[in-house]
């Protein structure tokens, strides 16, 4: 049998692939229970409820679980989701999307597996941007993270 480059190649894929997704699921505070978001506008989530968990959206365990499978745009919901809060005083904020990140198993993704996004989010008189983990894959209940407020 004769082993071609894009045999070599698709081997080494998986192997990589299967090397870097979890066995486990880790991510805590996934919840297909959870309701569907309210839209504000199309471009906003209404998101009223403050979280008390102070992993909440900081830790890879606890990601913002936004789900896009309903919609056309993987990062639609992302978006939606950061355009529903603001500073912690009420400051219009920023964001962009920085890197990927913290392979999980999926059932929701046609490889099973999903990765999470990581956002820097930013406003003015910050001394230091701060880093949100939203993961497309999985629903859960949105809450306002500790350190920030939502938009009226």
């Amino acid at each position: 049998m004769k082993i071609t480059i894009k045999t070599i190649i698709l081997i080494a894929f998986i192997v990589i692939l299967q090397s870097c997704v979890s066995t486990k699921l880790t991510i805590r505070n996934i919840d297909d229970n959870a309701p569907s978001p309210v839209l504000v506008t199309s471009e906003r989530f209404l998101v009223t409820e403050y979280t008390s968990n102070k992993k909440y959206g900081y830790d890879p365990d606890y990601p913002v679980n936004v789900f896009y499978r309903n919609t056309k745009d993987e990062n639609l919901n992302a978006t939606r989701y950061l355009n529903a809060l603001k500073g912690p005083n009420g400051e219009e904020i920023f964001y962009i999307k920085i890197e990927t990140c913290c392979p999980f198993p999926s059932k929701r993704t046609d490889m099973g597996a999903g990765l999470l996004d990581v956002y820097e989010i930013s406003w003015k008189g910050q001394s230091k941007p701060v880093r949100l983990y939203i993961n497309i894959y999985e629903k859960g209940y949105l809450y306002i993270p500790i350190g920030f407020t939502a938009k009226k």
